[in-house]
């Protein structure tokens, strides 16, 4: 099927599966994230449907504290590959 494509086709089939690969890695990456906070500040029930006065602002600052550490990975790669 791919083979009978013309090469504009194949370019925007690339291009869509590459754009999805990436929002499977984001959604991939969020799922993580939630998790990982969720384990390590909620420590009691989730009756109310709100976190309490402690488990809001440490899940504030995991997912900051996260992002901090993506966004200087990916600044750190960035750098990598400029300096090729």
């Amino acid at each position: 099927m791919v083979a009978g494509l013309n090469d504009r086709d194949k370019q925007e089939l690339q291009q869509f599966v590459q754009s999805e690969s990436q929002k499977a890695q984001i959604q991939s990456a969020i799922h993580s994230l939630t998790d990982m906070c969720f384990k390590k500040c909620v420590t009691g029930r989730v009756a109310s449907g709100k976190l309490d006065r402690y488990e809001e602002p440490c899940m504030q600052n995991c997912v900051d504290r996260y992002m901090d550490a993506n966004m200087l990975v990916l600044r750190h790669l960035d750098q990598l590959r400029a300096s090729q």
